[in-house]
């Protein structure tokens, strides 16, 4: 062989071996899609980036997150679907766009349940959490933390809100949850299942009178724009869930799916941390954007609470009553 071929021949054997490593790179290499949709300011989204990095640092890159927070992939509604489907790995929303397939979730959602973040967290990391966790693994979820949302407040364009009479005949949205829309129905509300993707709209059209959301999210999403007035109802704490794909998890390595649990327990610790220190100044910002902020006063605050009090028996013909219970004896 003259040394020309042979070089060619070393040449072709290196561009070989060089393709076969980098498959074999390839296909140790694994992409997970983890969907948000929460504005990219938002404690949750932010949370996202932590877990990819804690993720990709922990496996040296052999897992890669790919993160698509603000509804890049369409709204809560859609990416729970996706998830469900396994279009996407992951995604982080509000535990009430999982009431569609799991309504055990409406027993930690119930009117004036929590007195405290504390308190809530306590419910949620304890028994409750896990039963919720194994009624998600049934239905093709991985549960893999809970976060805050917050307590819910409503706003309006109308009046300020000061007592129960002011909820009557006002056309209001609310998430997916059946246990919200019959608390507010209680209250003589006219309550409206939207997806946030399509609320903004909504209220700058007027076809809604108000909503109600944490005040990080009225504020990320510049609802203060298209509402007027606020109120500390309070009447319903919210969980963040990052739930994946059960069958996308179960086909990662045991060390895989501990870096992935890993990663959002230390993710969502942030984000707890976060969201409590950042509640009330986002309040202030709202009143500082123009809004009038309306404190409710003790005596209103005890007759929402009478008024919805019936909707615990409602829910035990959803789900199992011994749950509904449990959660109750739990926060007591």
């Amino acid at each position: 062989m003259t040394t020309s071929r042979r070089n060619f021949a070393a040449i072709v054997a290196s561009v070989l071996v060089g393709a076969a490593f980098a498959g074999t790179a390839a296909q140790a290499q694994t992409k997970l899609r983890v969907a948000s949709n929460f504005p990219v300011e938002h404690t949750a989204s932010k949370a996202l980036e932590i877990f990819k990095a804690e993720v990709e640092k922990t496996t040296n890159g052999a897992l890669q997150v790919d993160v698509f927070p603000a509804m890049q992939l369409g709204g809560a509604t859609e990416n729970t679907d996706q998830i469900r489907s396994g279009t996407i790995f992951a995604a982080i929303t509000s535990i009430a766009y999982f009431t569609r397939v799991v309504p055990e979730y409406e027993a930690v959602s119930l009117p004036f349940l929590f007195k405290s973040r504390e308190q809530a967290f306590r419910v949620i990391d304890g028994p409750i959490g896990r039963i919720l966790d194994e009624k998600m693994a049934s239905k093709g979820f991985t549960s893999l933390g809970y976060g805050e949302l917050g307590f819910r407040h409503v706003t309006s364009n109308h009046k300020a809100l000061k007592t129960i009479a002011d909820f009557e005949n006002m056309k209001v949205r609310l998430q997916p949850n059946e246990v919200h829309l019959e608390s507010f129905r209680a209250l003589g509300a006219n309550p409206v299942a939207m997806d946030i993707k399509e609320l903004y709209s909504a209220l700058q059209q007027g076809v809604l009178d108000g909503q109600e959301n944490p005040y990080n999210i009225i504020h990320t999403r510049k609802f203060n724009e298209v509402q007027k007035y606020m109120s500390d109802t309070g009447h319903f704490f919210d969980f963040i869930n990052a739930a994946a794909n059960k069958r996308a998890f179960e086909r990662l390595s045991p060390e895989h799916q501990k870096a992935v649990r890993d990663a959002m327990q230390k993710a969502f610790a942030w984000q707890r941390a976060e969201a409590a220190k950042l509640d009330t100044g986002y309040r202030d910002q709202l009143i500082k954007a123009g809004m009038t902020f309306t404190p409710i006063p003790d005596a209103t605050r005890a007759e929402l609470r009478k008024a919805t009090s019936k909707v615990v028996d409602t829910i035990k013909k959803r789900v199992d009553p011994a749950l509904v219970d449990q959660v109750l004896a739990a926060v007591n």
